[in-house]
Order: structure tokens, then sequence, then C-alpha cells
């Protein structure tokens, strides 16, 4: 899918723009804090119905304004087709999603018909922060192609926090626990399945782009780590179930389940610098746009956030010579030093814009 043009009303610092982009590359270019981000976050919205960041809807509304609404035209280009992707949002108002005029009736049903993978600051998270953003980094992949694993997610959640509600109340009828707890392993199985599978095929994907942009060099693993690896859920649930109740929630489950990152024999966590760290976050994106276009038969777009920053200068250029190539489809790229906008560009002979951004005014340049 290519991103033809987008409008913005009210969108965070941005007041009004219409903009038209390049099949290929578009770059932005400000000083932090200018809308750069922003925008791209926009983009993000259109494909998953939401911000990239943990903020509520109406908080991307601009302050002193009472809604916001995006609109993207998007084009097939294998089929020609053209469609027209709107969303409003008003304060203390149900959110209005619609594709080609048409208002969705779950918003679940949209999550990947426009593939989007995006590169930003906060992937650091995915290597030092809790398993929940490991997790939602395989949901979101998954997800975008396997509407049987989105349904499956969805339902494990709703039974999960049925489970903990009754732990907190402190139930004690056992059938009653029996068939939340069923309901929790029927779900489960299907959701270990997929998460097996896609680790199984992507771990290798993922080497490849690390090895890619380190130089070579550094020994990295990925692996999956599950408590059904362990056995069957219901059993382990069963046998936890006191526990839990004295703990008030769920100790057994897929929603405790992580990705074990090493560099060498030891967790990138403790022993990686802030380069290292970096590259594996990356090369953990560039393999789920990779792991997408192949599942899903296109091209993501790509959203690469500021993603210089804290890498050496030949990592850099390894990056710059990645994105560069015919592999990847569109791509929006921000930075507040044109030198390396410069060079993505001059490295490609795709077709490619260059915008200013400041104050959350857009221009091409």
């Amino acid at each position: 899918m290519i991103l033809e043009t987008i409008s913005l009303l009210n969108f965070k610092n941005i007041a009004e723009a219409d903009i038209t982009f390049s099949e290929n590359i578009n770059c932005f270019l400000g000083n932090n804090g200018m809308g750069k981000t922003n925008l791209l976050d926009a983009i993000y919205y259109l494909s998953f119905c939401k911000s990239f960041y943990n903020i509520s809807d109406s908080q991307n509304i601009k302050h002193g304004e009472e809604f916001f609404m995006i609109k993207g035209n998007y084009l097939n280009s294998k089929t020609g087709d053209m469609s027209e992707i709107n969303c409003g949002v008003k304060m203390k108002q149900k959110k209005s999603f619609k594709r080609d005029k048409k208002e969705y009736d779950k918003l679940s049903e949209h999550i990947g018909y426009i593939p989007l993978v995006i590169v930003s600051p906060e992937d650091s998270e995915l290597v030092k922060e809790g398993s929940d953003i490991r997790r939602k980094f395989i949901d979101q992949t998954l997800s975008q192609f396997n509407k049987e694993y989105l349904s499956a997610i969805i339902a494990y959640n709703k039974a999960l926090t049925t489970r903990n509600v009754m732990l907190r109340r402190g139930d004690k009828e056992i059938a009653l626990y029996e068939v939340i707890e069923g309901q929790m392993e029927y779900s489960a199985n299907y959701i270990y399945k997929c998460r097996k599978e896609f680790i199984d095929n992507f771990v290798v994907v993922f080497n490849d782009f690390y090895q890619q942009i380190s130089g070579g060099g550094e020994n990295v693993t990925l692996s999956y780590s599950s408590h059904l690896n362990d056995g069957a859920l219901a059993d382990q649930l069963a046998e936890s179930r006191e526990k839990d109740k004295i703990l008030g929630y769920t100790t057994r489950g897929i929603h405790r389940d992580d990705l074990d990152m090493k560099l060498g024999d030891h967790n990138i966590k403790r022993v990686g610098s802030q380069g290292q760290t970096k590259t594996f976050a990356i090369a953990l994106r560039f393999a789920q746009y990779e792991y997408l276009k192949k599942m899903g038969g296109k091209s993501p777009i790509l959203l690469l956030d500021d993603i210089f920053d804290k890498l050496d200068s030949n990592r850099v250029e390894r990056i710059m010579n990645m994105v560069s190539t015919p592999d990847f489809g569109q791509i929006f790229v921000t930075d507040t030093n044109r030198e390396y906008l410069d060079a993505i560009v001059r490295k490609s002979d795709k077709k490619f814009k260059l915008f200013g951004v400041e104050e959350g005014v857009i221009r091409e340049i």
C-alpha cells in the first residue's frame, strides 16, 4: 500500500496539514519538538486505529481544540485500487473510523489492511523494559495478517480479566474456575502455537539483519520462553489457584510469555552498549518488516523516526545502504541532521520528497 496523501486537523501540535507524498522516500527535517514524530504517529494511527504511544485518543487532540481528524488516501500498487481511510475523535464521544466512507463495526477488522512497521527511539524499551513490551511486539506482528490470532488474544484477555476478578473476590466455586480456565487454555494453545512458529522463522531473519547492521563479529540470540513449555495450561492454573487467590492475579499463562535476548552468553539488557541495544532493536523491526512482507504479500509502510542517534557512523551507513535498496517500499524518515537524509537519497535511485517541519507546520523543500 502506498500512502499518496494525508490531511490532518488538530492532531497534536499540527493544526492543519495537507501533504502529497512520494511513493518511495519521504524525508522530514526539523529540530526536536517541531512535529516530525507527530506526523509519523498520524500515519501509524491510520494503520492501527490508535497512537503508537500509550496515550488516550483525547490526548492526541491539539491543546484548546475539541476534536482531531486524519484522512489518508492509499493506492494498492498491485491492483491499482484506491482506498480512503478516515478517523475522527471528539471529546467524550466514540471514535469514528471509516474505510471508503463506511464505518467499521469493530476496529479489529481494520488491523492488517495497511501493514506498517515503525522504528523509533522508544524501541530500546523492547530490550530494556518488561516482557509486556515484547509480547506487544509479537502480537502486533502476528495480528497484522492473522485475524484468528487477534481474536484469540482478545478472547484470552477477556477470560484472564474474569479470572482475576474472581481471584480478588475470593470466589470458591471450583466448577466456575474450571470453565474460565478452560476458555483460557483453548485460546492460549493457539496463541502459543503461533508465537512459537513465528519465533522459529523470525530468528533467522533477525540474526541476518543484526549482522548486516553491526558488521558482524557480535553473537546475538533470540528465544521464546512460555509457561506452556511446561505443560497444559489448565493444569498449571488449577495448581496455582490458591496462591493466585492470595496474590489477587493470575501467575501462569501466555500473558507472561517473553523473548530472551542475549549478546554472547549474557542478557543484552545487562551487557549491551547503547549502540548494541539500538542495533538489536532496529534488527527486530527490520525483521518484523521482512516477515510481514513475506506473510502478507505486500510491502509494509516503513516509518523511521530519528533512528540514527547513538549509532556509530559505520552502523548509520549500513542502515542507509539497506533502506535505499528496492527491498523496502514506501519509507518515511525523520531526522534533525539533513546530512543523513541527503545521504539516503544519494544512495538510492528512488523518487523522494524532502519536507521541513517547524512548530507543527510542514512544508515541502
